[in-house]
């Protein structure tokens, strides 16, 4: 069943012709299906080695130096969150990983950074041990941003809109750069463990560049779980809440795992970004999606409540947390 996740190209949607781009968009459509989709992509091999070597000198660090880059007050949207905080929305165990979390920041003063602190305070990067790694993560997440909203041109071709449908939406977007570590569960052999619950994420899309190890496993609509494995120098892509409500159920979102087994001892290390749009942004069903055989389902929202609604679920607000770490 790994075959039901297709790999497509986003360089030939993007320099091919009328059928070699009719073919993505009909692969990218049919796999996502799944909520996932491997694509070709342009993203310099040396910054993805550059930034995951720098990260993963970062999560070597004992606690107490790694604490000192929590950000307080921004719901795990900035700086560091240790282990045991982030749970699935439907879980009651909290995920077994640490994250460094980090995003655009914008100016004193601008709207957004007033009404949503959390979301666009300044980056609190581990500059003082680990030198230069606030310019490496800046670039990386300018990079796969812009692989996303290119991606989202095929998608929405696919929906029926207009290609740059979703290029305004992503201005002044709260996008999202998690960089996970997963610790070595040193398993007994045959077992498995749980790393992060069953999930769907909130956002639009999600890129995955790299892991370090296996683990992530992808749920069909049958209940079976399937290993998502790329082929190499593949990105991830799958699809959250926010294109959900965008699409009126049409595009689900990617429910996912990720699960140790002692076949694969050791650590794991990931680098996700979740593309959001602009708070202030309406997800309301858009038209093509809403027929007589597939009626309207969601009622417009904003897409900042629909997050803070999510980050409540997820164990994130801080003054709000139904579990405790």
């Amino acid at each position: 069943m790994s075959d039901a996740i297709l790999d497509v190209d986003l360089l030939a949607f993007e320099q091919g012709g009328r059928s070699a781009r009719a073919a993505v968009v009909d692969g990218v459509m049919r796999s996502l299906r799944t909520g996932f989709v491997f694509t070709e992509h342009d993203l310099s091999a040396d910054l993805l080695d550059t930034a995951y070597g720098m990260l993963e000198e970062f999560f070597t660090l004992d606690a107490d130096s790694k604490a000192r880059y929590v950000a307080p007050g921004t719901h795990g949207q900035r700086g560091y969150t240790g282990l045991l905080v982030e749970t699935a929305a439907i879980a009651d165990v909290p995920d077994w990983k640490e994250m460094l979390n980090w995003g655009r920041e914008l100016p004193e003063g601008h709207p957004l950074r007033v009404r949503y602190p959390h979301r666009f305070s300044d980056a609190v990067f581990p500059e003082e041990h680990v030198p230069g790694i606030s310019e490496v993560l800046r670039r990386f997440y300018d990079r796969v941003l812009d692989l996303q909203a290119r991606f989202l041109r095929i998608i929405a071709l696919g929906l029926g809109c207009h290609e740059h449908f979703f290029d305004n939406m992503l201005t002044d977007g709260a996008t999202l750069t998690r960089a996970m570590h997963y610790p070595n569960m040193d398993l007994a052999p045959g077992d498995e463990h749980v790393w992060a619950g069953e999930h769907g994420d909130i956002n639009l899309i999600t890129a995955l560049p790299r892991a370090t190890a296996r683990g992530l496993q992808v749920k069909l609509d049958d209940g079976t779980w399937i290993d998502a494995t790329p082929p190499d120098d593949r990105f991830i892509m799958n699809t959250g809440i926010m294109l959900d409500h965008l699409t009126n159920g049409v595009i689900s979102p990617g429910i996912h795992r990720v699960v140790a087994d002692a076949d694969q001892p050791g650590d794991r290390y990931s680098v996700v970004q979740f593309c959001h749009p602009s708070p202030w942004t309406i997800l309301s069903p858009v038209p093509s999606t809403v027929t007589a055989d597939h009626p309207l389902r969601y009622a417009p929202i904003a897409a900042a409540d629909r997050l803070d609604q999510v980050l409540y679920e997820i164990n994130l607000v801080e003054d709000g947390r139904r579990l405790d770490p």
